[in-house]
This record gives structure tokens, sequence and C-alpha cells, in this order.
């Protein structure tokens, strides 16, 4: 059954990266294990679903490879009841593995996922794909300029930025709750590096770079004017 075959090949990616030291935590494991990576991509890439390689969305997007997913949740150190800002929909699939952490259905304690698109399209994808594998009720899914963030849920536990900007959004560090974190990747078309930010007062953060890596723009007020311009660079 295809049911079958999926959860085989979700059960080895995950093993995969184990071995390789970015799975850690047994919740981001857990997750990881539960999302159905294959309701969040093209009919066409279903087989290739748990290749650990992103592939091509709608409007030119796409859903990142499971290591940075999951490389994204471990530094954010996503805990149950956290209230998380995802900056960048895309499918809804990074969504849903960070609703799985901080609000599995099977507990009581419940946080909370508001995830920001600017692609009209890509959020009505990513609501179908959300609602299908069971999420919607713990993701909502806002069209909007996500460098200015949803002031209207802040602050925020953790926010989560999947796409690269030339710089850190202050809206975003504004928006973060003291001793929150932002897990952000930053730099230009060549060379991004992924940031990890902790906010220590409402006046000083704290930044660690992790690893290099490879985003689409993120495009707003405090982003790339448009994908041109980032591509241009």
């Amino acid at each position: 059954m295809e049911e079958d075959y999926f959860k085989r090949e979700r059960e080895n990616m995950v093993l995969k990266l184990i071995s390789e030291g970015v799975l850690k935590s047994p919740k981001v494991i857990k997750a990881m294990l539960t999302v159905p990576r294959e309701v969040f991509v093209l009919p066409q890439y279903r087989r290739q679903a748990y290749i650990d390689t992103p592939l091509p969305i709608l409007k030119g997007q796409t859903i990142s490879a499971p290591h940075m997913v999951a490389l994204m949740c471990e530094l954010a150190e996503l805990d149950l009841g956290h209230k998380v800002l995802e900056v960048g929909t895309g499918s809804g699939y990074h969504a849903a593995v960070i609703a799985e952490i901080v609000a599995p259905r099977d507990s009581k304690v419940k946080g909370k996922v508001i995830s920001i698109e600017r692609i009209p399209e890509l959020v009505e994808y990513a609501k179908k794909n959300l609602e299908k594998a069971g999420y919607a009720d713990r993701v909502t899914v806002i069209l909007g300029d996500g460098t200015l963030g949803y002031p209207k849920e802040s602050p925020y536990d953790r926010i989560i930025v999947t796409a690269a900007a030339p710089s850190i959004p202050k809206p975003l560090i504004e928006q973060l709750k003291v001793g929150g974190i932002m897990v952000i990747p930053t730099g230009n078309r060549y060379y991004q590096r992924l940031l990890v930010v902790k906010k220590i007062s409402k006046e000083k953060i704290e930044i660690r770079e992790s690893i290099p890596c490879v985003f689409v723009p993120l495009v707003g007020k405090y982003g790339w004017r448009d994908s041109m311009e980032y591509y241009l660079l």
C-alpha cells in the first residue's frame, strides 16, 4: 500500500538524519516521523518526498530539504505550548512540523503557530495541505509581508524564518519575547548563514552563527524589495 511505502520512507529518512547528527531531540524526531511530507509536495514529486532535498512547489518557490526543517526546529529549541511565528509558509510542511512539536494532538497543553506567506496562491495551497494533513486547527496561515511580522499575536516565544533576509528585520526582533529565540538565514544570493538570535532584553540580542545555507529571498519592507534585486546581486 502507498501509505505503508511512505511510512517506511519517512522512517528511513529520520534514521538517516539521526545518524548524521541533525536530529537529536525526541520531540523533533517524533514530529518528523509523524508529519506526512508527501502531502505537502506537488503530485509529481510525491515519490521523492523523503529524499533529503528541496523540491519545487508553486510560483517558483521550494519546500525546504528535510534536514533543514529538522535543524531549524532543533536550533529554535521548540517546546510544548510555545507560540511560534513562521515567516514563509510555502506548502505548509515546516509549519506542520512546528505544530506537531508545540501542539501535538494528544497533549492537553496546546501551543500555536502563526505562519505568514506573501504569495496568495501559496496561502491557499498551504491551507489545503494543512487541512488534509490534520494541522489546520493548530496552524493559522496569513497573507502578508512576513518582514513586518504579525503584531496582533505578538509577542512570540519563537520565530522561524524560512527565506533569506539581507539582515534581521527589526519588527521580528520587536515581536520576539524576551528570552525568545529566532532562527533566520541572512546574507545574499551566493552566501547565507543560518543565525540563531536570542533576545536577552528589550534592547539586547545575542547572535550565534550556525551553518551555511541557501534559501529563496525574503521579500518585503525589511527584506529584499523583490526577487530580482536578490538574484541580481
